[in-house]
């Protein structure tokens, strides 16, 4: 099954190269993820398709209008109903690993709202379903932030890395544990030597190794 992935955004040209590039493209190419781009300003009010207007209550800065953005969901959910509604903000819950891990097995669509200026409408958080942080720091938009939950989520469905074991052994696959040093050829390189041990063949002893290197995340 496609699992499919729509972003609405005032600047869906940021992400035509991200989706059409390394892992996006080849997930793509497999049949693994539908990817669609849905202009907020495509469904702005008035002759001007105003997207955007003064705070009730005044203050600093633009918000998003709720009639543009309700309208672009609804586009997004008729075409694929199910689909779950993620709001990027500042004050969504804190994005890990393992939720990547769940939102990859769950078959159901994604659509992402990337809000700009000030914010947006609050009325808009009736419409989502999951609000979702990549940090404790705000952003110009939620296009980097979309780019980079979409971007964790789409390499962790099967058959996109490739690898069987690619995704179990990266940093926090367990939810803690930082992936062990990695090395490749030349054995040396001016004056920095490839440990002994994953050049002795012994199997066991590598294992050992990579354990005892893997670092516990903070």
């Amino acid at each position: 099954m496609i699992k499919k992935v729509q972003v609405i955004s005032l600047f869906p040209e940021m992400f035509e190269g991200v989706f059409n590039t390394s892992m996006m493209w080849k997930a793509q190419k497999e049949k693994a993820v539908e990817f669609s781009l849905i202009n907020l300003r495509d469904f702005g009010v008035g002759p001007r398709k105003q997207v955007d207007d003064t705070p009730y209550g005044g203050g600093d800065g633009m918000l998003l209008r709720p009639e543009p953005l309700f309208a672009a969901v609804e586009t997004a959910k008729a075409a694929d109903p199910s689909a779950k509604v993620v709001l990027m903000t500042p004050r969504g819950q804190r994005w890990l690993q393992k939720t990547a891990q769940a939102w990859a097995d769950d078959t159901r669509g994604l659509i992402f709202i990337c809000s700009r200026y000030e914010g947006y409408d609050e009325r808009i958080v009736n419409l989502v379903d999951e609000q979702v942080s990549v940090g404790d720091y705000v952003l110009t938009g939620g296009e980097l932030p979309a780019m980079t939950v979409i971007d964790s989520v789409v390499r962790l469905i099967p058959g996109v890395l490739g690898g069987e074991t690619s995704a179990q052994i990266e940093s926090f696959s367990d939810g803690k544990t930082l992936e062990f040093p990695q090395y490749t050829r030349p054995e040396q390189f001016r004056g920095m030597k490839v440990p002994d041990v994953l050049l002795s063949g012994h199997h066991g002893e590598i294992a050992k190794w990579r354990q005892e290197n893997s670092k516990k995340a903070e």
